[in-house]
């Protein structure tokens, strides 16, 4: 495909990408190409007959895959914000491709062994702090993501990755499906509590699907956050939120429930291989809290002071979220703090990081 715009400069203002001329059928290709492009890239890096230093060795990790980058910012944009058929069709297909063309790279013996090399050496190489902190933290995602397991090991981390690709962009079709079926009709008597802007973009959701004079509240982020915040009526808003809260668990095709499972069990002997007890303790070993027990005491730290600080009649255990919204609102008087989302999750949140 000689058009394709992946495979051009972009003369657009701030090299932004020209939406008006990327056609679904314009991602195979093009990520076809740029993986190639950067498994030979890394074929150079590791096969180098140069002493690995960092330039030769991070700094061209670095570099490699800019074309594959540039067509998965712009594919995960369309996906997660303006997809249709044809995106979700080859978001299925390259799932998997893709996980699979990383963990090759990160599972790559012999880079690794250049990287585990200037990792031992690193206090020996005179590096300023950022490429240091560069160096330490590509060593651990190469460790965290099985770089010193077997060749058993590996094969058995290639695979889990691979499925897990899968089952995570199923997971999130099935989400996005149910955001894009339900919607809330409301009339005017209904908005109570709704500032312009939210009653502005109710209308204009209403007038979209036909309802002209009316108003519709979708599972869109920026339709039902405001709503949970502001509106008054508090059987709507608990609606709205068990809506929200219910995307993908409807029985049907678009149910979650059996991707769940196998998420967890995938996550679970993915963790195992590598040496922890749980997918949690393996989440958290990279991250301020560093174990589950640690993340869980400072929940505790926390709710006990915000209950001690609601009103008299405060529940002893966390409060459904529908009302949360305008109960922080309606505190604010009071010096006390409580969330102010609705407690929403980006549907992409169950990839893996």
């Amino acid at each position: 495909m000689t058009d394709n715009p992946f495979f051009e400069p972009w003369d657009t203002p701030f090299e932004l990408p020209p939406f008006e001329r990327i056609m679904p059928e314009h991602f195979p290709a093009a990520f076809d190409r740029g993986m190639a492009e950067q498994m030979a890239e890394i074929a150079a890096i590791a096969g180098s007959p140069e002493p690995p230093d960092f330039a030769n060795t991070i700094e061209a990790l670095e570099r490699s895959g800019a074309l594959l980058r540039r067509v998965g910012r712009v594919f995960n944009n369309l996906t997660s914000s303006a997809t249709n058929p044809a995106l979700d069709a080859i978001d299925r297909d390259y799932a998997p491709k893709r996980a699979a063309h990383r963990i090759k790279i990160m599972l790559d013996p012999e880079l690794f062994a250049r990287i585990d090399g200037l990792w031992r050496e690193r206090d020996k190489l005179n590096l300023a702090e950022d490429q240091r902190r560069l160096l330490e933290r590509h060593h651990l995602n190469f460790v965290r993501s099985g770089a010193l397991l077997d060749p058993a090991q590996k094969a058995r981390m290639a695979e889990i990755s691979e499925r897990l690709a899968s089952l995570h962009t199923l997971f999130g079709q099935n989400v996005l499906h149910d955001e894009d079926e339900w919607r809330m009709v409301l009339d005017e008597d209904e908005l109570d509590g709704l500032p312009d802007f939210a009653r502005s973009a109710a209308a204009t959701a209403a007038k979209e699907r036909g309802l002209d004079g009316r108003h519709v509240i979708t599972l869109a982020r920026a339709s039902v956050e405001p709503f949970l915040m502001f509106a008054a009526r508090r059987e709507l808003r608990q609606a709205a939120y068990e809506a929200w809260a219910a995307r993908g668990a409807h029985a049907g095709p678009h149910d979650n429930a059996k991707l769940i499972e196998e998420i967890v069990g995938l996550r679970a002997a993915q963790a195992r291989l590598l040496g922890y007890d749980s997918y949690a303790a393996y989440r958290l070993d990279d991250t301020m809290a560093k174990t589950p027990e640690a993340a869980d005491a400072l929940l505790r730290q926390v709710w006990e002071p915000a209950r001690r600080r609601g009103p008299p009649n405060a529940p002893t255990s966390p409060p459904r979220r529908w009302p949360t919204g305008r109960t922080s609102r309606s505190r604010r008087g009071t010096g006390a703090t409580t969330p102010k989302r609705c407690g929403s999750r980006n549907t992409r949140s169950m990839k893996p990081r």
